[in-house]
């Protein structure tokens, strides 16, 4: 009953930028936080950032000073500014959202289906 949808991913060379955008539709009450979240084949799932309701952020050493995640409360929608991309930037990217739905009592959390981010050399 709640879809995440990502999009804006692509091939991109290194020194380049991408915007993620990733939009929240379905049985929402509430959102409690976005983010984003990436994953190479065969390891594990790793924070990129987060956003809370409030405006808080948390970022990933890696990235922090070249990504920059925002919101948009009123679109339900949370985006992702990747800037001076590396080769080691290539993953999948997940949109992750809690979400107190209408239909399911309490906080729950969700997951998109992924967007492929490919920085060449």
């Amino acid at each position: 009953q709640v879809q995440l949808v990502e999009s804006g991913g692509g091939l991109v060379q290194a020194g380049g930028s991408l915007r993620l955008s990733c939009a929240a539709s379905g049985s929402i009450f509430r959102i409690n936080y976005m983010g984003w979240y990436r994953q190479a084949p065969g390891k594990q799932r790793e924070l990129v950032a987060t956003i809370r309701r409030g405006g808080s952020t948390n970022y990933a050493d890696s990235v922090k000073g070249r990504f920059t995640i925002s919101r948009d409360n009123a679109k339900n929608t949370v985006y992702l500014q990747m800037n001076s991309l590396k080769p080691e930037d290539t993953d999948v990217y997940y949109c992750n959202a809690g979400i107190l739905s209408t239909v399911i009592a309490g906080n729950r959390d969700y997951w998109g289906k992924g967007t492929l981010v490919t920085v060449s050399s």
